[in-house]
């Protein structure tokens, strides 16, 4: 009886180490210290937890199409804030700033600020509604 007692408890700790490594710092994957702006179109934004991802595609200095993926605050506290699965929608141009990926290849930001010139709409940071500005 006492086995199994054991073996439940050291089955519970190995089932809850994925989720102490379920949420990472941005840090481990982005140059938090570092910042790059691109203008593009969107192509997809994933309305998700526990990250929205917005999907855009510049274009290199060589004319070339390149897609790139931005990491965002998750659904929950982006409803919050106001911005709904629809508030970016394919085609629309923006401009994001964000810190860039550890792995350059992988074309990835932790997304800092946006903008869509075309109605001026923007989102720079967390304000009252979540304490980082």
């Amino acid at each position: 009886m006492r086995r199994i007692g054991i073996g439940l408890i050291a089955a519970a700790c190995l089932l809850s180490v994925p989720s102490v490594y379920a949420h990472h710092s941005f840090a481990a994957d982005y140059l938090e210290d570092r910042s790059v702006s691109l203008q593009g179109s969107v192509e997809e934004f994933l309305y998700q937890n526990p990250h929205a991802i917005l999907k855009f595609r510049v274009s290199d200095p060589q004319g070339v199409s390149v897609s790139y993926a931005a990491e965002w605050a998750g659904a929950g506290r982006l409803a919050r804030i106001g911005i709904k699965a629809d508030t970016l929608k394919p085609g629309d141009a923006v401009q994001v700033t964000g810190a860039p990926g550890r792995n350059a290849a992988e074309n990835r930001l932790h997304l800092k600020r946006i903008v869509r010139p075309s109605d001026g709409w923007n989102w720079g940071g967390f304000g009252r509604n979540g304490g980082r500005r």
